[in-house]
Protein backbone atom coordinates (compact mmCIF):
# COMPACT_ATOMS: atom_id res chain seq x y z
CA UNK A 1 0.00 0.00 0.00
CA UNK A 2 1.21 3.53 -1.01
CA UNK A 3 2.50 5.73 1.93
CA UNK A 4 0.03 8.19 2.89
CA UNK A 5 1.59 12.18 2.88
CA UNK A 6 -1.36 14.27 3.47
CA UNK A 7 -0.37 16.34 0.60
CA UNK A 8 -3.54 18.52 0.66
CA UNK A 9 -3.40 19.80 3.98
CA UNK A 10 0.71 20.08 4.40
CA UNK A 11 0.45 22.16 1.27
CA UNK A 12 -2.28 24.55 2.61
CA UNK A 13 -0.06 24.44 6.01
CA UNK A 14 3.06 25.22 3.92
CA UNK A 15 0.76 28.07 1.68
CA UNK A 16 -0.45 29.89 4.62
CA UNK A 17 2.79 30.36 6.36
CA UNK A 18 4.96 31.33 3.13
CA UNK A 19 1.83 33.92 2.71
CA UNK A 20 2.19 35.78 6.24
CA UNK A 21 6.08 35.48 5.12
CA UNK A 22 5.35 37.68 1.79
CA UNK A 23 7.81 40.72 2.04
CA UNK A 24 10.29 39.42 4.25
CA UNK A 25 13.91 39.43 2.48
CA UNK A 26 15.85 36.48 1.00
CA UNK A 27 15.00 32.66 1.50
CA UNK A 28 12.63 34.04 4.69
CA UNK A 29 10.15 34.57 2.61
CA UNK A 30 10.87 31.48 -0.13
CA UNK A 31 11.95 28.53 1.53
CA UNK A 32 9.49 26.81 3.76
CA UNK A 33 12.08 25.85 7.02
CA UNK A 34 13.53 29.53 7.21
CA UNK A 35 10.05 31.37 6.43
CA UNK A 36 8.10 29.64 9.14
CA UNK A 37 10.81 30.47 11.54
CA UNK A 38 10.84 34.15 10.46
CA UNK A 39 7.03 33.94 10.81
CA UNK A 40 7.09 32.24 14.09
CA UNK A 41 9.49 35.38 15.32
CA UNK A 42 7.68 37.90 13.65
CA UNK A 43 4.36 37.13 15.48
CA UNK A 44 5.81 36.69 18.81
CA UNK A 45 7.17 40.27 18.09
CA UNK A 46 3.82 41.72 16.56
CA UNK A 47 2.14 40.17 19.94
CA UNK A 48 4.49 42.04 22.55
CA UNK A 49 4.67 45.25 20.30
CA UNK A 50 0.38 45.34 20.95
CA UNK A 51 1.02 45.59 24.57
CA UNK A 52 3.95 48.41 24.06
CA UNK A 53 2.09 50.70 21.89
CA UNK A 54 -0.38 51.32 24.89
CA UNK A 55 2.87 51.78 26.80
CA UNK A 56 4.58 54.24 24.28
CA UNK A 57 1.37 56.25 23.62
CA UNK A 58 0.86 56.57 27.07
CA UNK A 59 4.16 58.43 27.57
CA UNK A 60 3.59 60.42 25.19
CA UNK A 61 0.47 61.79 26.31
CA UNK A 62 1.87 62.40 29.61
CA UNK A 63 4.80 64.13 27.80
CA UNK A 64 2.51 66.31 25.98
CA UNK A 65 0.37 66.79 29.11
CA UNK A 66 3.81 67.48 30.95
CA UNK A 67 4.79 70.38 28.45
CA UNK A 68 1.51 71.93 28.35
CA UNK A 69 1.72 72.44 32.52
CA UNK A 70 4.95 73.59 32.73
CA UNK A 71 4.28 76.41 29.95
CA UNK A 72 1.82 77.47 32.43
CA UNK A 73 3.58 76.80 35.68
CA UNK A 74 3.03 73.86 36.88
CA UNK A 75 4.50 70.00 36.62
CA UNK A 76 2.76 67.30 35.29
CA UNK A 77 2.81 65.42 38.94
CA UNK A 78 1.01 68.49 40.76
CA UNK A 79 -1.23 69.13 37.77
CA UNK A 80 -2.75 65.92 38.00
CA UNK A 81 -2.95 66.01 41.94
CA UNK A 82 -4.71 69.20 41.01
CA UNK A 83 -7.54 67.31 38.88
CA UNK A 84 -7.89 64.56 41.16
CA UNK A 85 -8.82 67.43 43.73
CA UNK A 86 -10.72 68.89 41.22
CA UNK A 87 -12.85 65.73 40.72
CA UNK A 88 -12.09 66.31 36.49
CA UNK A 89 -12.00 62.84 35.42
CA UNK A 90 -10.38 63.06 32.09
CA UNK A 91 -7.79 60.95 30.92
CA UNK A 92 -4.76 61.33 29.23
CA UNK A 93 -5.33 60.80 25.74
CA UNK A 94 -8.42 63.71 25.78
CA UNK A 95 -6.17 65.95 28.32
CA UNK A 96 -2.98 65.49 25.33
CA UNK A 97 -5.14 66.00 22.82
CA UNK A 98 -7.21 69.24 24.23
CA UNK A 99 -3.26 71.03 25.28
CA UNK A 100 -2.61 70.66 21.32
CA UNK A 101 -5.75 71.26 19.47
CA UNK A 102 -7.71 73.78 22.30
CA UNK A 103 -5.98 75.64 24.48
CA UNK A 104 -8.67 77.07 25.44
CA UNK A 105 -10.57 74.12 27.11
CA UNK A 106 -7.17 72.94 28.59
CA UNK A 107 -6.63 76.50 30.16
CA UNK A 108 -9.88 76.24 32.01
CA UNK A 109 -9.12 72.36 33.34
CA UNK A 110 -5.90 74.01 34.50
CA UNK A 111 -7.19 76.82 35.94
CA UNK A 112 -10.06 74.34 37.83
CA UNK A 113 -6.99 72.18 38.66
CA UNK A 114 -4.59 74.95 40.39
CA UNK A 115 -7.47 76.62 42.16
CA UNK A 116 -8.30 72.82 43.23
CA UNK A 117 -4.48 72.47 44.55
CA UNK A 118 -4.45 75.85 46.08
CA UNK A 119 -7.13 75.20 48.17
CA UNK A 120 -5.92 71.68 48.95
CA UNK A 121 -2.91 73.08 50.28
CA UNK A 122 -4.26 76.09 52.34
Amino acid sequence: MPRATNAPASRKRRKRILKKAKGFRGSRSKLYRTAKDAVFKAQSWAYRDRKNRKRNFRNLWIQRINAATRARGLTYSRFMEGMAAAGIELDRKVLSELAIHDETAFDAIFEKAKSALEAKTA
